[in-house]
């Protein structure tokens, strides 16, 4: 219990763009939306996968606040948890898991049932559920298709989660079935063979490669974007 609940003191800390909104961090969460409404000048992109190369990149994080930054700007979000391995969203949002993406896709509970609103206005969650022995057959499954089509009926952007895409298939299953994908890369951890690998991977799919977000890169103090944001705070 004690490590459990120090994961979840972890991974809340990590949602910024709500805690912290002035902060030079969240000023980047709220830039990468607006280069992903101006990627799309012609039409809105309502379904987003964020992914990564490999696990502890960062992809949790930035799909979290980036979902809260869009939510902050008056859409209405929805956020999947698409992780059917190591789901993270319910430990950041402080929420259970007994019921999410996997009980709805396996028809144990409705959508109605998975959603659930969180303390950040017009953002909503679906947790990834009981991890199931089959993932990639249920993300791959109809019954996902059907839920991607009622989800955009009720929300302006479905936001997933998704696996890496070099440890699994799922992350390439759900960016198949979105408009758009954002890779995720460490900086001074994913190496240039793995983020070119992931690339390819998410581009195989046949779905958009929006851009990638570089985490965790240490800005110079000396920087204008330092001075010109440390003066907000």
């Amino acid at each position: 219990m004690a490590k459990q609940k120090k994961v979840m003191q972890e991974t809340a800390r990590k949602l910024v763009a709500h805690t912290n909104p002035k902060s030079h961090v969240a000023e980047q969460f709220r830039t990468l939306r607006t280069n992903i409404n101006f990627s799309s000048p012609d039409s809105d992109i309502r379904s987003i996968v964020v992914t990564s190369a490999g696990p502890g990149e960062g992809k949790s994080t930035t799909s979290a606040n980036l979902a809260v930054v869009f939510a902050q700007e008056g859409k209405k979000v929805l956020l999947v948890d698409g992780d059917m391995r190591r789901p993270t969203t319910h430990y950041t949002f402080h929420m259970g898991n007994s019921q999410g993406l996997s009980t709805v896709l396996t028809r144990q509970t409705t959508a109605a049932q998975a959603i659930r609103k969180t303390t950040v206005e017009n953002l909503d969650l679906m947790t990834c559920g009981p991890i199931p022995p089959n993932p990639a057959e249920l993300l791959a499954s109809q019954s996902m298709d059907a839920l991607i089509n009622q989800l955009k009926e009720q929300y302006d952007l479905i936001l997933f989660d998704a696996p890496p895409v070099l440890s699994v298939t799922d992350g390439q299953i759900i960016a198949n079935k979105c408009e758009g994908t954002i890779l995720v890369v460490n900086s001074g951890q994913t190496e240039k063979e793995q983020a070119a690998k992931a690339k390819e991977a998410i581009l195989a799919s046949n779905t958009r490669l929006i851009g990638a977000v570089l985490n965790n890169f240490d800005l110079p103090k000396d920087s204008y974007h330092y001075q010109y944001y440390g003066s907000a705070e």
